[in-house]
């Protein structure tokens, strides 16, 4: 995630920095540091970050599940962990998940495919 992006999903989230470093589990100083640029935006934040805008979604059109987005067949289905804990429209949070074909075990190699797949979209 590039600083202008986590500026825009705080400013969408309708939080100061302040009360975004609460949400985060972080200080104000780590905040101010990603938004300036200075400190590269760990994993775990983005996921939060992404975790709290989907879940403020002020009424946008409903999101379908991955597998359906995908057009899984049976088989992948059955082997994702995304469908085994119903966690359709949260795939993008999942590591494991079966995407391209693939599973995709880390995160920067899972979020180059999630970042540009509708499902994560729909939030952002």
């Amino acid at each position: 995630m590039e600083s202008e992006n986590f500026i825009t999903y705080r400013k969408r989230l309708g939080k100061t920095q302040k009360e975004i470093a609460e949400l985060l589990g972080s200080s104000i100083k780590a905040v101010h540091s990603y938004e300036q640029g200075w400190r590269s935006i760990p994993p775990h934040v983005e996921r939060q970050i992404y975790f709290l805008l989907s879940r403020h979604r002020n009424g946008n059109t409903p999101v379908k599940n991955c597998w359906t987005v995908r057009h899984c067949p049976k088989e992948r289905k059955h082997l994702c962990p995304a469908y085994e804990f119903r966690a359709g429209t949260l795939c993008w949070l999942i590591n494991g998940t079966i995407c391209q074909g693939e599973v995709h075990r880390n995160w920067p190699e899972k979020m180059a495919i999630c970042r540009q797949c509708e499902v994560l979209s729909a939030f952002l």
